[in-house]
């Protein structure tokens, strides 16, 4: 089995989000590397500017706290299992921070849960997971929910 030292593991919090933790976890548990745990809460103004909304600073402020403080959670079960991690928050979109955290990284794995959206639903919101594998720097392990 490969070492993985580096792990990224993209979370929205979802069921998928666990199943990819774990996974991450019992990989890290078995070559001793650190889980990065990443998420993105996009605020996009560039559809607000054009209709003279701005986003109130103690609003981005408040996404920013409220995901820190669910990461820290989340990193607690793989502390708990004895793995070290540590987070990072992204306000780009998700596959874009994804890539870029690995990049910066060097991430030897990416681990992710994916919904699995198909027909207009996948056409509509489009894939993180598809878009993080046509451009991730390492490799890709995508997990559905049980």
């Amino acid at each position: 089995m490969p070492v993985f030292q580096k792990i990224v593991v993209p979370l929205d919090f979802s069921e998928h989000s666990s199943r990819a933790l774990e996974m991450a976890i019992d990989i890290a548990k078995q070559s001793g590397g650190t889980l990065h745990l990443v998420h993105s809460y996009p605020i996009n103004p560039i559809l607000l500017s054009p209709y003279g909304v701005s986003i109130p600073p103690d609003l981005e402020r408040g996404f920013r706290e409220t995901t820190d403080e669910q990461l820290r959670e989340w990193a607690e079960r793989a502390s708990k299992a004895g793995v070290d991690v540590e987070i990072f928050t992204s306000s780009d979109a998700p596959s874009e921070a994804i890539v870029h955290h690995a990049e910066e990284i060097h991430a030897d794995l990416i681990v992710m849960g994916t919904r699995g959206l198909t027909g207009l639903k996948h056409v509509v919101l489009g894939s993180v997971a598809e878009r993080t594998l046509r451009h991730a720097p390492c490799p890709v392990l995508t997990l559905r929910a049980a």
